[in-house]
């Protein structure tokens, strides 16, 4: 008997960090957020020292007067240049992040997605990827839609409440996927945080975003935009799963 285990990256109860990254982007975030904090202390622990000795100091009778002066060109130059030295040191890796988000290499699948009150609907109508040696067979196939609900009947074990759906959003593993995500009705917005995608679905336009997943598993999100009543029942399933059983879902479903 094989046993395969299989990752759910899912929001944990009273959880106050970022959830497990599965795409190079969400290690590129988690890595610029430590790298801010950082920052954060450095200047955070001088400044308040600062402002500490000026209110304990000035609040005593025994303590020397402050000196008084107008100008100091040379404390205007210190607070000019260090400043702008910290916002280089933040910029680049930020300036790096953007590219890499907004990297469009060779994408081999665009999936369409669209959010409706209060369900998500998905179309594969373009499939490309004739550099993968598992698709060459599949380089023009029949498109594939269907409409995904929030799963009310929930078996007694592994599912989560208000997360689940009748069907996954199946995607290849190790793959440059185009998206393409826009509203029929209202404002929605297609998330998954530990793929790191949040792209707003506006009526009447078109939101592009691209993800390249590392590793196998089940991602879920929902809806981040306040959509109406069931806002809060509008789930998403990403199922990530390797080329090959890509290949098979896809010849299933056309």
């Amino acid at each position: 008997m094989l046993i395969k285990i299989v990752f759910c990256d899912v929001a944990e109860r009273y959880q106050m960090g970022i959830q497990d990254p599965a795409s190079s982007i969400v290690e590129g975030m988690i890595f610029f957020h430590d790298y801010l904090i950082a920052f954060l202390i450095l200047i955070a622990v001088p400044v308040f020292w600062v402002l500490f000795k000026v209110i304990y100091t000035f609040d005593h009778k025994w303590s020397l007067k402050p000196e008084k002066f107008t100008h100091s060109s040379f404390l205007e130059i210190i607070w000019t240049l260090i400043p702008a030295i910290i916002l280089g040191f933040i910029g680049v890796p930020s300036f790096n992040l953007l590219y890499a988000l907004e990297n469009k290499k060779t994408l081999e699948m665009t999936i369409k997605i669209v959010g409706h009150q209060w369900y998500w609907s998905y179309e594969y109508f373009y499939f490309w990827l004739s550099s993968a040696s598992d698709f060459n067979s599949l380089s023009s196939l029949k498109k594939i839609l269907f409409d995904s609900y929030l799963q009310i009947e929930l078996p007694l074990f592994g599912s989560f409440r208000l997360l689940e759906t009748d069907k996954q959003v199946v995607l290849p593993a190790k793959t440059f996927i185009n998206l393409l995500v826009t509203a029929a009705d209202v404002l929605h917005s297609w998330a998954v945080p530990a793929l790191g995608v949040k792209i707003d679905a506006c009526p009447g336009r078109i939101s592009q975003g691209s993800i390249f997943i590392k590793r196998e598993g089940h991602f879920y999100g929902q809806c981040s935009e306040i959509c109406g009543v069931n806002h809060g029942f509008m789930p998403i399933v990403t199922s990530v799963v390797d080329n090959l059983n890509f290949v098979k879902w896809i010849i299933d479903e056309a």
